[in-house]
C-alpha cells in the first residue's frame, strides 16, 4: 500500500515507486549487497486564516438536517488519522490569521485559539495582519499614552508552546526583528532524521490595510530578500528542506490538476509572484494564507497549498528525502488542497458541503467520516479545551438586539451590495453626516433575516472599530475616493454619493462622485464624512490624503461609548422598523470592462 494512501493525489512521475516505507535518515547506512534504504516521507499538514474558529460551522438545510464542517476537535479527529499514517513525520503549520472574527476568539484575545493550537500540536505559524488587531492588552484596541501597542500580541506569544514567524518585518527604529517576536523568522526542526527549516513571511500590505495605531513604527519589507537571507541562515544551521509559512495568498479556480496554473489569477497572486521569483531550490515547499481561496499547485515546481480559511479545510504535502543525499525527491512529491473538516458526513456522498446537498431530504442518513482507511473521531482532550470559551460565547450571542432584518442583506468584497448599502445608510443617517464609507473587507458575513442576536451582527462586523468622522472639502473628498477605490480591487461601500468607476483596478479606477440626485460636489462647502476610525487612520489607503487634513478635522471616536457594531444596533432597534434593503444602482462604471492587465505586487488588492 502507498505510504500516502490513496487519499492524496499522486503528482509523481512514475508511480511504481510510491510504496515506500518511511526511514529515518539516522538509519540509512547498510551493507553493500542489501537494499538502498527506502526514502523518508515527511507529511507537512497546513492550515491558514483560521481566525478563531474554533467551533463547527453549522447549516441546517430545507429539510432540517444539521451539517456541521470545520472545528477545531473534529481537526484534532483527522489529524490523529495522519500521525497514526506516519507516525513522527507528520508537521502542522498554519500560515497566518489566527484570531479576529469570532467571538471566541476576541472575547480572550486570542488566549482561547493558542490554548487549541498548544494541544494540536503545531510547530509554527506565520504572523498574519490580524494578529495586531488587539492592540494593547485589555478591552482596548486601540494604545493609550503609555500603553503597549503590541501587549495583547506579545501575551500571545508568550503564551505558545510554538513560534509566530516573520522574516520580513522589523522594528522601524533598529531595524531588527521586533523584540516582542522572540525570534528572527525562522525554526529548524527535526522530523524522521531530517532537519526542516521554516521561513515566516507576512504580506507587505498589513502596512496599508492594518490599522496604523496597532502597528507602531513597525516596517514591512520586501518579501524576496527575506526569504533568500533567512534561508541562507537556516543552510547554515544544517536545513536539509525549506518549507515556507506565508500569510500572503492567491487565488486558482480550478484545483483539478497542480499542475495547471491557468486558472490562478495573476492580478491578486502575490504568493506564486514571490515564488516564480526565487531562485530555483531556495524553498523546497510553501503553505500560504491571506486570501482565504483554496490552491493546491506547483509554480516553478514548488508546491504552494493554501485552504478557504476558518477551520473549513487543511492542506496535506508529502515530501520524499533521499537517505543518502538527503534532498527532496519532486518527482515523488504528492499534494492534497483542502481537505474539508466534517464532523458528520453524508453517508452516500462522502460530503458536508452545504452547497452539494443543500437538496438533501430528512431521510439521509449522516455518519462519521472516515480519512485514511479510519473512522474520525473528534478529540475529547480538545473539545474539552474549547468548552469553556464557547460557553462564554453561546450566553453573549443569544442576547437580543430589539431590531429584525426583512430579508436576507448580501455582501461582495469586489462590488456593491445590499448589506454594504444598508450599513452606510444607517452610519450617514445616525451620525446626520453627507457620506459614509465602508471597506468590503470589514463585512465579514451576509446578514440573515429576522431577529438579530449579538451573535448575528457580530459575525458580521466583528471588529471593535468606533465611529469616526473627518470633515472634508470637495477637493479632499474627491481624492478621498481616488485613494480609496485605486489603491486595490475591494469595493468601498458607499452612501451619500453617487460614484463612477472604471470596470478595471488601478489607481485611476475612480472617475467621478455626484450627489444622490445628480448635482455636483459644492466647491465652497466641507463635507462630513463618517467612516470606522481604521480607516480615518489612514488604513485601506486612505493615508496618503488624510495625513494631509488638519488633525482638527479628523474626530477618530475617541471619546464614543460604543463601537460602530453597539451604535448600529441602537440605531436600527430606535427605528422601530425592520431593516430593509434601499435600490441599489450609487456605483455605476464608465465601461463593460473587458481583460485587465496584471497589478504590480505593490498594488495588489487588499485582504480583509
Amino acid at each position: 500500500m502507498s505510504p500516502s494512501r490513496l487519499f492524496l493525489t499522486c503528482v509523481a512521475l512514475a508511480a511504481a515507486g510510491c510504496a515506500s516505507a518511511p526511514r529515518s535518515l539516522s538509519s540509512t547506512t547498510s551493507a553493500p549487497n542489501a537494499r538502498p534504504a527506502e526514502p523518508v516521507r515527511l507529511t507537512l499538514v497546513g492550515t491558514n486564516d483560521f481566525h478563531g474558529w474554533l467551533m463547527p460551522h453549522d447549516t441546517t438545510l430545507r429539510s432540517g438536517l444539521v451539517l456541521e464542517e470545520g472545528g477545531a476537535a473534529a481537526f484534532a479527529g483527522y489529524l490523529a488519522r495522519l500521525r497514526a499514517d506516519n507516525p513522527g513525520g507528520v508537521l502542522l503549520v498554519d500560515a497566518g490569521d489566527l484570531f479576529q472574527g469570532t467571538l471566541a476568539s476576541n472575547l480572550t484575545e486570542g488566549a482561547s485559539v493558542i490554548d487549541v493550537y498548544n494541544q494540536l500540536g503545531y510547530a509554527a505559524a506565520a504572523l498574519g495582519n490580524h494578529e495586531f488587531d488587539y492592540g494593547p492588552v485589555g478591552p482596548k484596541a486601540v494604545p493609550g499614552p503609555g500603553e503597549d501597542a503590541f501587549g495583547a500580541i506579545t501575551a500571545r506569544i508568550q503564551q505558545a508552546r510554538f513560534p509566530l514567524l516573520t522574516a520580513n518585518v522589523f522594528d522601524g527604529d533598529s531595524g531588527k526583528p521586533p523584540a516582542w517576536l522572540g525570534n528572527d523568522g525562522t525554526r529548524l526542526v527535526t522530523l524522521q532524521g531530517v532537519k526542516v527549516g521554516l521561513v515566516g513571511l507576512t504580506t507587505p500590505s498589513t502596512a496599508r490595510i492594518g490599522n496604523p495605531a496597532q502597528l507602531g513604527s513597525l516596517r514591512f519589507g520586501d518579501m524576496r530578500p527575506a526569504t533568500l537571507e533567512a534561508v541562507q541562515r537556516l543552510r547554515a544551521q544544517g536545513a536539509e528542506v525549506l518549507v515556507g509559512i506565508a500569510h500572503a495568498g492567491g487565488k486558482c479556480a480550478d484545483l483539478s490538476n497542480p499542475h495547471d496554473t491557468s486558472s490562478c489569477d495573476r492580478s491578486d497572486g502575490e504568493i506564486y509572484g514571490l515564488v516564480e521569483s526565487l531562485p530555483p531550490g531556495t524553498l523546497d515547499a510553501v503553505f500560504a494564507g491571506h486570501t482565504h481561496q483554496a490552491m493546491g499547485h506547483f509554480f516553478n515546481g514548488v508546491p504552494v497549498l493554501s485552504t478557504q480559511g476558518q477551520g473549513r479545510s487543511f492542506g496535506v504535502l508529502e515530501l520524499f528525502v533521499d537517505p543518502v543525499s538527503h534532498a527532496v525527491l519532486p518527482e515523488r512529491t504528492r499534494l492534497q488542497a483542502a481537505i474539508p473538516v466534517c464532523v458528520r458526513v453524508e453517508e452516500q456522498s462522502g460530503s458536508c458541503d452545504a452547497r452539494k446537498l443543500k437538496d438533501l431530504g430528512a431521510d439521509a442518513k449522516l455518519v462519521p467520516p472516515t480519512f485514511l482507511g479510519g473512522p474520525v473521531v473528534p478529540d475529547p482532550e480538545v473539545e474539552a479545551v474549547v468548552a469553556p470559551a464557547l460557553a462564554r460565547v453561546e450566553e453573549e450571542q443569544r442576547r437580543p438586539l430589539g431590531f429584525t432584518v426583512a430579508s436576507p442583506l448580501g455582501r461582495n468584497y469586489e462590488a456593491e451590495s445590499a448589506l454594504g448599502d444598508v450599513i452606510t445608510d444607517a452610519m450617514r443617517e445616525m451620525e446626520k453626516a453627507d457620506v459614509a464609507l465602508v471597506n468590503s473587507g470589514g463585512l465579514r458575513a451576509n446578514m440573515k433575516a429576522g431577529p438579530m442576536t449579538y451573535g448575528d451582527l457580530y459575525a458580521v462586523l466583528p471588529f471593535d472599530n468606533t465611529v469616526a468622522i473627518v470633515t472634508l472639502s470637495a477637493d479632499e473628498l474627491r481624492r478621498l475616493l481616488t485613494a480609496a477605490y485605486g489603491a486595490s480591487t475591494s469595493m468601498f461601500q458607499v452612501s451619500g454619493l453617487k460614484v463612477t468607476l472604471a470596470r478595471c483596478a488601478g489607481p485611476q479606477r475612480f472617475r467621478d462622485a455626484t450627489l444622490p440626485d445628480g448635482r455636483p460636489l459644492d466647491a465652497k462647502r466641507m463635507y462630513r464624512v463618517v467612516l470606522p476610525d481604521f480607516l480615518a487612520r489612514g488604513a485601506g489607503g486612505l493615508g496618503v490624503v488624510l495625513s494631509q487634513v488638519p488633525p482638527e478635522r479628523i474626530d477618530l471616536g475617541a471619546g464614543r461609548e460604543l463601537t460602530l457594531r453597539e451604535a448600529l444596533a441602537a440605531w436600527w432597534k430606535s427605528r422601530g422598523t425592520p431593516v430593509t434593503a434601499p435600490a441599489t444602482g450609487r456605483i455605476s462604471y464608465v465601461d463593460d470592462g473587458g481583460p485587465c492587465a496584471a497589478r504590480p505586487a505593490s498594488e495588489r488588492p487588499e485582504r480583509p
